[in-house]
């Protein structure tokens, strides 16, 4: 890779990472009904951040190995950044991985307001209050030393392709059904229903000396390597991210931003024989990187620093009456919970649906719509585009091919959660993340509506 030349242009930049590893009984998010107490850590995880200043005007760019992030938190964290750092909300992107093998920042599968759920089965919410905490002081003081190593930088960055680690994982089959994860080596799979966005890029800030600060590298893909499993690891954009910090310096950070992957994941149903572990799929794209800082690295101008925030209204899924009818009757049947194993320890899924459709519907009396942040932040050639929860890959590709920055990186799981946000032709056809729950619940135009606000947004940002 060669270096760009130093220019003493006003950018700077500065990094920094931060341990948010939980302590052994936490709650690993990532899974509907079951108890999840952290046994083992694989690998640590982290909060990392990248601090950008230019004439005076700041921003910061966090990517956390957690689950999900909610709005609860993203205002904390902003309302205390902006205090105590003088970073306004519209200029700190918090983006999540997603990893299913981590805890998660705040509530999503079932709210704090629901009174319905016996309080023995708090985690069913989705988050652990023990360790909320842990991930904030984590996350601030992650942004507070990126601030303090500011220093002037210059800008670089390239991208490959690579088709070897994540696919769709959404089939049509044979009678006309739509199939999530329709297993291995099925005969009734007719053709893959939806793309995938096989792009790998890498943004490269370098100091004056040419050490490198950091790194954001960009791939989209469900990290569900460890779901329903009681062990940490940060998957593989944790893996990933130490072998290009280990090409890099150690002191460069390498964030992952995560693309629009609701739709895709890292097991090959096409595949009778696959090899599927997230240190594999860490090693293939470190393959790639490697390929990409050698070979296709360039200098890019970084423009202007600006950034933007604002909200898109979008309508919420209203439960008919049969739907919260049956919940209520299911309930009424099974007041306690239906149980999967002797050990109680993992909660028949329909259970858990019920209770979050009856608090999906209290939701929905109280207000019909919800305010979708969508973010950009950019840097002459390059923008980083965030909205909240599991958005499919579809949407990131129309953004990217409309995108005015060449370099246009989509984030995932930023600033709240809001779901599965399925195309609308997907809620048609059903499946999986199509169903009605908390973790599905905003109305089937939606992600249409996010991607062409997001574009709106890159051409004047």
């Amino acid at each position: 890779m060669k270096s760009a030349k130093y220019s003493s242009e006003a950018l700077k930049a500065g990094s920094a990472k931060v341990d948010i590893t939980p302590e052994k009984g936490i709650q690993l998010a990532g899974d509907v009904g079951r108890l999840r107490p952290t046994e083992g850590i694989l690998d640590p995880l982290f909060a990392k951040a990248l601090a950008l200043e230019q004439n005076g005007k700041k921003a910061c760019i966090v990517q956390m190995d957690l689950t999900i992030i909610t709005k609860r938190f993203s205002d904390k964290i902003k309302a205390e950044a902006e205090k105590k750092y003088g970073l306004p909300a519209e200029s700190l992107m918090l983006h999540a991985t997603q990893t299913h093998s981590t805890p998660s920042l705040g509530h999503e599968a079932i709210s704090e307001e629901y009174k319905g759920l016996p309080d023995e089965l708090w985690y069913l919410r989705g988050g652990d209050e023990r360790y909320f905490p842990v991930a904030v002081d984590g996350v601030l003081e992650a942004i507070r030393k990126a601030m303090e190593n500011l220093e002037p930088a210059t800008m670089m960055a390239g991208r490959g392709v690579d088709g070897r680690v994540s696919f769709n994982r959404r089939f049509v089959m044979r009678d006309g059904t739509v199939k999530s994860h329709p297993g291995r080596f099925n005969s009734e799979i007719l053709y893959c229903e939806g793309p995938i966005d096989p792009e790998v890029g890498i943004i490269l800030f370098a100091g004056a000396g040419g050490d490198r600060i950091a790194a954001l590298i960009h791939h989209t893909c469900h990290p569900v390597h460890g779901y329903n499993k009681r062990d940490v690891t940060a998957g593989w954009p944790g893996a990933w991210a130490t072998a290009v910090q280990k090409m890099l310096g150690q002191r460069c950070t390498a964030l992952v931003i995560n693309g629009f992957c609701g739709n895709v994941h890292h097991h090959n149903h096409l595949d009778p024989d696959p090899v599927d572990t997230y240190q594999e799929m860490a090693g293939k794209l470190a393959e790639t990187a490697k390929r990409i800082l050698v070979q296709k690295m360039k200098p890019v101008d970084p423009g202007t620093l600006s950034f933007n925030l604002e909200t898109v209204e979008l309508e919420r899924r209203k439960l008919d009456i049969k739907t919260t009818e049956e919940a209520r009757a299911f309930l009424k049947k099974h007041p306690s919970p239906i149980w999967e194993d002797k050990g109680k320890t993992n909660i028949q899924w329909n259970w858990v649906y019920a209770h979050s459709r009856l608090d999906m519907a209290e939701r929905f009396s109280k207000k019909n719509t919800y305010d979708c942040p969508v973010q950009v932040i950019r840097l002459g050639e390059v923008a980083i585009v965030g909205v909240p929860g599991e958005p499919f890959v579809e949407e990131q590709l129309r953004i990217k091919s409309e995108s005015p920055a060449p370099f246009t990186f989509c984030a995932h799981m930023t600033n709240d959660s809001a779901g599965y946000i399925p195309t609308s032709l997907a809620f048609k056809k059903g499946g999986f993340e199509t169903e009605t729950a908390n973790w599905s619940c905003l109305a089937p135009d939606s992600l249409e509506k996010i991607g062409s606000f997001a574009i709106k947004m890159l051409k004047k940002t």
